[in-house]
């Protein structure tokens, strides 16, 4: 910087960096990114109070689709929260509003063992498919992953391995002896265990594994995952089903809130400003208890 005449003399104390730029208040957006002021227009990125490459990328991927679709005909297309950290984003956006530049941390997401890297794939790929973007190619490729880590889920869940066995190599491996038989999907719940270790030792499942030809080591990671975190897998599952199905009941439009004087004053004000689109998004509006969603089943005779 000296370097410039009128800064010969300049010291600098402390590095500094910072962006400023205007942003319209996400919650005047639709699930879809579009205005609920103005028709076919979408809002997608920084204008929406995001910072972030990612963020501003996944909200351009939903308000393209969602152009297309108002343009051509078509169902809305949005993403749960138990979906896609896309999905928890808008939703994050359009419920709470943002005080400051919003960036997707994954602790903002209440399913994170659903939403992993691993099932990335699983979780979007039909979807995509549905709607022309992705190949047919991709879906094959999809669908042999998904049956080769089945074929593998189903072998280890009946596959019985007796004690006297396998016990010193379980010790070799500083892991607990068994006290008696057991599945191999049992042993491979265990911490420091996995497939690729077993199949070292059990040779049906090396056999087996031999004869995954392609993305090896993808497939083998998946099976993994699904048989060593399967309990907690199916706990998030249930939960994002219970809420999903909160996501079904509208209630978009269908109240004068201002006129239900059984809802707090604090949740008349924001369920009118927000007038969100399902019970579940309601739920999540800061400002809006459970005694509040009570009351609005209640009306909708549920």
């Amino acid at each position: 910087m000296q370097a410039v005449p009128a800064f010969r003399n300049v010291h600098i104390f402390r590095p500094g960096y910072a962006i400023e730029y205007d942003f319209f208040d996400p919650r005047q957006l639709n699930p879809t990114l579009e205005t609920k002021r103005v028709k076919n227009l979408f809002f997608a990125g920084q204008i929406n109070g995001t910072t972030g490459y990612e963020e501003a990328g996944g909200q351009g991927i939903i308000a393209g689709i969602n152009a297309h679709i108002n343009c051509h005909g078509g169902d809305p297309f949005t993403l749960h929260r138990d979906e896609a950290y896309i999905g928890v984003l808008i939703d994050d956006l359009i419920t709470k509003g943002v005080d400051e530049p919003y960036r997707m941390f994954t602790s903002r997401a209440e399913y994170r063992i659903l939403l992993r890297q691993d099932n990335a794939d699983e979780r979007l790929t039909r979807r995509a498919y549905d709607l022309g973007l992705a190949t047919s190619e991709r879906m094959v490729l999809l669908e042999e992953k998904q049956k080769e880590v089945q074929k593998i889920i189903d072998f280890v869940s009946h596959f019985s391995i007796k004690a006297d066995r396998i016990n010193p190599y379980l010790e070799a491996l500083s892991t607990a002896p068994l006290k008696h038989g057991v599945k191999l999907i049992d042993l491979l719940t265990r911490p420091h265990i996995d497939l690729e270790t077993m199949a070292k030792e059990v040779t049906p499942l090396r056999e087996l594994l031999s004869t995954i030809k392609n993305r090896r080591e993808e497939i083998i990671e998946s099976a993994d995952i699904k048989i060593k975190y399967e309990g907690y897998i199916k706990r998030e599952k249930l939960m994002a089903d219970k809420i999903n199905r909160l996501e079904e009941i509208r209630i978009k439009n269908k109240f004068n809130y201002n006129g239900i004087q059984s809802l707090s004053t604090e949740a008349r004000q924001k369920l009118t400003s927000i007038n969100p689109e399902t019970i579940a998004q309601a739920s999540r509006i800061p400002g809006v208890s459970p005694n509040d969603i009570s009351v609005l089943l209640v009306l909708l005779g549920r």
